[in-house]
Parts: C-alpha cells; structure tokens; sequence
C-alpha cells in the first residue's frame, strides 16, 4: 500500500514537472513567434534579422528567469472554462469566414458578447471566467483562410489552446498578451503537424 506522503510527494513531482513543461512550452511558442514577426518583417535583412531575434529571444528568457510572474504552487484552470476556447474559435471563424466580417471585426463581436455574460448572472463565479476563454478561442476563429483552411483545424486548434490555458493558470500572471499568445500556441501546433502531413505526402 502506497503511504499518504510517498504519494503526496509524487503528485507534487507530477506538478511541478507539468509546470516546468508549460513554462518551457510558452516560452518556445514566445520565441517562434518572434523569429517570425521579424523575418517577416526583415526578410531581405538577414543580419538585422539575426541580432534582433537574439536580443528578443534573450530578454525573454531573462526576463522568464527572473521576473516573479509565476506562483509558487500549481493550479489548473477549471475544464469547464476551458472547453469555451474552442467554442470562442467557432463562433469566431463563422463570422470570419462564412459571415465575410473579417478576423478584426469577428473576433471584437465574439469578445463583446463574451463580456456579456457575466450579466446574465452577477453571483457566478463560473460565468466571470468564461469572457477570457472565448475570447482566447477569437484569436484562433480570425485566422484567415490560408492559415485555416477549414473548421475542423479551428476545432482541433481551439483544443489545443484550451489544453494550454489549463496547464498555464498560474503562470505568466500578469503578462500582456498572454490568451494571444496561448492562441497562437494552439494555431502552431496543428499548422506544423498539417505541413508534416504535406510534406510527406500522405
């Protein structure tokens, strides 16, 4: 029979371990995304494309290091919070793409009526979080149709975001751009196992 504390100490192992992994997991969707703004931005510059990457890339990691931006102990977001992100994404990319509204309009429309719905009960608590996580899901529903070429990858992407806001409650707390980034995170994700799949033709 496993003792009280043996397994105390492995689900704090357990924990800590996801915490290190979604902190390493952001902080890699934070950099690529940064290399990309830049090529973008520079891509006949490869030099000026270089050490702006690595200024960035290196004030994030510092700053990851030694901001207090992360609690001490390990908390998840609620499952039935997170299951809105894909649902945000839906609605947004309907509006988006079948409505022809445009990603900017879309998701300022999905994140207005989200705010909304803390109205229709002040006394929840469940209902006072459910505006961010939709309107995490809008950034994933303004992509355009060449970035998501269908609903089913807006689904698959909104899971995946939702999985990432889960994991990441307590960390990066006060951090700007952070459902953007959660978002992007989950956009990164299914658009490389879509090029794998180009890629190899299957």
């Amino acid at each position: 029979m496993i003792k009280p504390s043996t397994r105390l100490k492995t689900t704090k192992k357990t924990h800590k371990a996801l915490q290190v992994f979604s902190k390493f997991a952001i902080m890699c969707v934070l950099t690529i995304f940064s290399i990309m703004i830049v090529l973008e931005k520079f891509e006949t510059h490869a030099l000026e494309s270089g050490v702006i990457i690595f200024i960035i890339t290196i004030i994030m990691w510092l700053g990851y290091k030694y901001l207090d931006v992360h609690l001490d102990h390990y908390t998840y977001e609620e499952f039935l919070v997170v299951v809105w992100v894909p649902i945000g994404a839906i609605l947004c990319y309907m509006l988006n793409i079948y409505g022809g509204l445009g990603g900017v309009l879309s998701t300022a429309i999905t994140g207005t009526i989200a705010s909304f719905l803390p109205v229709l009960n002040k006394k929840s608590e469940y209902l006072k979080k459910l505006p961010p996580a939709i309107y995490c899901g809008s950034f994933i529903g303004m992509s355009s149709i060449e970035i998501a070429p269908s609903i089913n990858f807006v689904i698959i992407a909104g899971i995946l975001a939702g999985l990432f806001l889960l994991m990441s409650k307590s960390i990066f707390l006060g951090v700007g751009g952070k459902l953007g980034m959660v978002a992007f995170g989950g956009v990164l994700m299914v658009s490389f196992v879509y090029w794998c799949y180009v890629w190899l033709g299957l």
